[in-house]
């Protein structure tokens, strides 16, 4: 019976590592970037010894991997509810790419945290987490036509496109002194609407 108190302590104190390695990992990714950055540099902005990072990651890249997949997850489920909420065309494109531009700009961290590493994160996008967001979308766009909402199209390739121009507008948005997510929105929102309208010969 005693062990069990005593597992739990051990997995709480293990949760609380893999928190401050991630947290300081954010931070410095944000303030210099993942190539400049070291895994020194991540374990200095913990209370833990350098043997203890490698307990939770083998490298910095799997850290930024793991703070990506975080991010990626929260951005997919905001961006998938607002999407679905959507009772036109219209409303489905615009809302889903409010939502994400507006997640972006909902924390500085975040945000510094992409702009600086947008080459990074280009390199990812066969992630699991990238993967599934567009793998959320193709299947919202073939309910959407199910529906009647959305002409008959190639799922894959708009999916697929959709995802990627909202990256790269992102991108493109947070180098702004004032990133101004009703213009991105608006603009990539006509793009897409204009697309997904036209019915496919």
């Amino acid at each position: 019976m005693s062990s069990l108190p005593a597992a739990g302590k051990r997995e709480r104190t293990k949760q609380a590592n893999r928190a401050a390695i991630l947290e300081a990992a954010r931070d410095v990714f944000a303030d210099i970037g993942f190539g400049a950055a070291t895994v020194r540099d991540i374990v200095r902005g913990t209370d833990l010894a350098t043997g203890t990072f490698y307990n939770y990651f083998p490298d910095k890249e799997s850290v930024f991997t793991a703070l990506f997949d975080e991010t990626a997850g929260q951005a997919r489920e905001r961006v998938r509810a607002a999407r679905r909420g959507g009772t036109t065309l219209e409303a489905f494109v615009r809302d889903g790419f409010a939502a994400y531009f507006a997640f972006l700009l909902e924390d500085r961290r975040t945000s510094q945290l992409l702009s600086r590493n947008a080459g990074t994160i280009r390199a990812l996008f066969d992630e699991p987490s990238l993967v599934a967001g567009v793998e959320e979308l193709a299947e919202d766009l073939r309910a959407g036509i199910a529906a009647g909402l959305i002409p008959e199209h190639d799922v894959e390739y708009m999916a697929a496109s959709m995802v990627g121009a909202a990256f790269e507008v992102g991108a493109r948005m947070l180098e702004d002194d004032e990133p101004d997510p009703e213009r991105a929105t608006a603009f990539i929102s006509g793009l897409f609407i204009a697309g997904l309208s036209a019915r496919r010969t």
